[in-house]
């Protein structure tokens, strides 16, 4: 597993274990970084078969097997406890590891993610699947801001956009790794569990995010026995990107509650 650590560099500073979402690249939270590691050791990855991190995920893995790259980091620093930060399919990654490992998590912050997924997710996801089979793999790539931004934010970064679509056909991880991944979101199914989960939680969600509905978070949020929601009306599926300074001072003032609680 290729990881990096940013910010503080003492074994005993607060740690912080940041997760991405589909495109499973540690180098999407970079808008997060500068702001986190004032405060925290800071640990980015790649997923397994994504960026500098070989391998393809497993064929009938899950997202525990994903889980477990993790683990294998946490082994790795021999950590004691961490915060850790997903969104999306790396918000799966955290409640997973909530259930299985509670006594490792010290706070979750779920960004748009979900304990099971909506049907109108699968149907996203069924088009993007199309794409990538029928058309290839620029036409997946050229479509995933779609899925990601609000349109406002598609019009006024187009020198940004080019760059993304640039870097993610350099980079893309494959068919057959993607195609698994999203197979094990969508069988991803907690829901009956998130009673389960006391660990103070950060839920965060947009009310624009065309990908993943809103409804997905409130669930997390009533059915958790410790989450607070933040929702927002705008910044789309990936809101810690189109808002970051927003999102960061959020996330910030969660964790300082926990630091004084």
């Amino acid at each position: 597993m290729h990881y990096d650590i940013h910010g503080q560099t003492s074994p005993d500073a607060p740690t912080i274990l940041l997760s991405s979402g589909l495109g499973g690249s540690g180098g999407y939270w970079a808008p997060q970084i500068p702001a986190l590691a004032e405060r925290f050791r800071v640990i980015t990855y790649d997923h397994r078969g994504c960026g500098m991190t070989g391998g393809t995920a497993p064929e009938n893995g899950g997202i525990s097997d994903m889980a477990d790259d993790v683990l294998e980091i946490i082994e790795t620093l021999k950590l004691e406890k961490f915060h850790f930060m997903g969104h999306a399919l790396g918000g799966l990654i955290g409640l997973d590891l909530a259930l299985r490992r509670p006594e490792l998590i010290h706070s979750l912050i779920l960004i748009n993610a979900w304990s099971k997924a909506d049907p109108h997710s699968g149907r996203c996801f069924d088009v993007r699947i199309a794409l990538l089979e029928n058309a290839g793999v620029e036409a997946f790539v050229k479509a995933q801001p779609l899925f990601l931004y609000p349109a406002i934010y598609l019009a006024d970064h187009p020198a940004r956009l080019e760059a993304e679509e640039a870097h993610a056909l350099a980079n893309f991880q494959g068919k057959t790794n993607l195609l698994r991944r999203i197979a094990a979101l969508r069988a991803f199914d907690v829901d009956g569990r998130l009673g389960e989960i006391g660990t103070p939680t950060l839920v965060i969600a947009t009310r624009d995010d065309m990908l993943v509905p809103y409804s997905r978070s409130l669930r997390l949020t009533q059915s958790m026995q410790n989450a607070t929601l933040r929702l927002t009306v705008a910044g789309g599926h990936a809101c810690n990107v189109t808002y970051p300074q927003t999102f960061n001072s959020a996330v910030l003032d969660f964790l300082s509650t926990l630091e004084h609680a």
